[in-house]
């Protein structure tokens, strides 16, 4: 019998892989698209599974101070159309083919905040769904940002751009207008990364 309070002992695991076989993609869309893939435990079972193919994603976080010392983000609203309502995230998008996902972070700050920043900090990057979903998410610390043009957005792009204290963030990410779940996994590689740097969410003077 397994013990569920057992620590982790180190060892693999690869009697859990399943062998892959015929992939067929069933559904080819604007955003996405639909396969099949057959697969093979190592105890003999198969199955037919669906994967969604997606292009890599990266949201990237622009922190500052405000003339208090107090650290803020740099954060859009919009209205997203899966939940039907309006959210509030860092900056984020697509990785376009051919394009590395850090110049793909630099081109979605500046297409929908207009700032361009001198330091980009690569925080990670995960599977955004593993059970489905092929593709990653990227994620950026962006600092010493400068606005330098106006927005430069999609033909179907509408948001407004504001500023708020990283303290609200941290308290209110995962409640009402903060609904995005990609939005708390960037807040989490953030958090991370002020366990590093404490001064990232301490109020203090330039």
């Amino acid at each position: 019998m397994f013990d569920p309070f057992a620590q982790d002992s180190g060892k693999t695991n690869d009697h859990l892989i399943w062998k892959s076989g015929t992939r067929k993609t069933v559904f080819h869309g604007p955003i996405f698209d639909v396969c099949t893939i057959d697969r093979a435990s190592s105890d003999g079972r198969q199955s037919v599974f669906i994967e969604v193919e997606s292009p890599n994603w990266v949201t990237v976080i622009p922190w500052f101070r405000d003339a208090n010392g107090v650290p803020h983000f740099v954060m859009v609203e919009q209205f997203r159309h899966g939940s039907a309502t309006i959210t509030r995230e860092f900056p984020a998008g697509v990785v376009e083919k051919g394009e590395l996902p850090r110049n793909a972070a630099l081109r979605e700050l500046q297409e929908e905040t207009g700032l361009a920043v001198q330091r980009l900090t690569e925080l990670g990057n995960v599977s955004p769904n593993s059970a489905f979903m092929t593709n990653r998410s990227y994620f950026y610390l962006a600092e010493r940002a400068e606005h330098v043009h106006s927005q430069a957005l999609d033909a179907n792009e509408q948001l407004e751009v504001l500023s708020v204290p990283v303290a609200t963030v941290v308290e209110q990410m995962g409640t009402g207008i903060y609904d995005n779940g990609i939005m708390m996994i960037a807040l989490g590689f953030f958090l991370r990364e002020a366990r590093k740097r404490p001064s990232l969410i301490a109020t203090q003077k330039e």
